[in-house]
């Protein structure tokens, strides 16, 4: 299955915990190094109680089963994993496509400075650094860069 054969959609709340598995898996695979904030539970009950009932959320869906997600909130996107069997199948270009068009003002977003494959990523779909910052204001305590894209 390729990523044409998903099927994005907005989620709901019986998403939550789904997408929240995708996360951790995802967070597991991609940051090895970076120190998390939250226990798996904790992450779990934040894309149930916070996240699904107060951003605009959307998944991808592969049959019965979250591929990957996508989290806005105004110009930020907030979140945007994918289950580590899906990347560099096309599904983070589609989910940065339906971004773009549900906000055609212009983005933010905040990634790891270690995070060199989502860095590439970004800058590649015409996101600009901002800002660097040492850390000191996010949960993980590591440091960050600060993206934009503007039309």
């Amino acid at each position: 299955m390729n990523s044409d054969d998903l099927v994005l959609r907005r989620a709901d709340d019986s998403d939550a915990l789904a997408m929240a598995d995708v996360w951790l898996r995802s967070f597991a695979d991609a940051l090895p190094t970076v120190r998390r904030a939250h226990e798996d539970d904790a992450v779990r009950d934040w894309f149930s109680f916070v996240v699904v009932r107060q951003h605009e959320c959307w998944v991808a869906v592969a049959g019965d089963r979250v591929a990957g997600l996508l989290v806005l909130d105004g110009e930020e996107l907030e979140q945007l994993y994918l289950d580590p069997s899906w990347r560099g199948r096309g599904l983070g270009d589609r989910f940065v496509a339906l971004a773009k068009r549900q906000r055609p003002e212009g983005l933010r977003l905040w990634t790891f400075q270690v995070n060199a494959p989502a860095r590439r990523f970004y800058e590649r779909h015409g996101f600009v650094e901002v800002e660097r910052t040492d850390g000191r204001r996010n949960e993980e305590r590591e440091p960050d860069i600060r993206y934009a894209w503007t039309p």
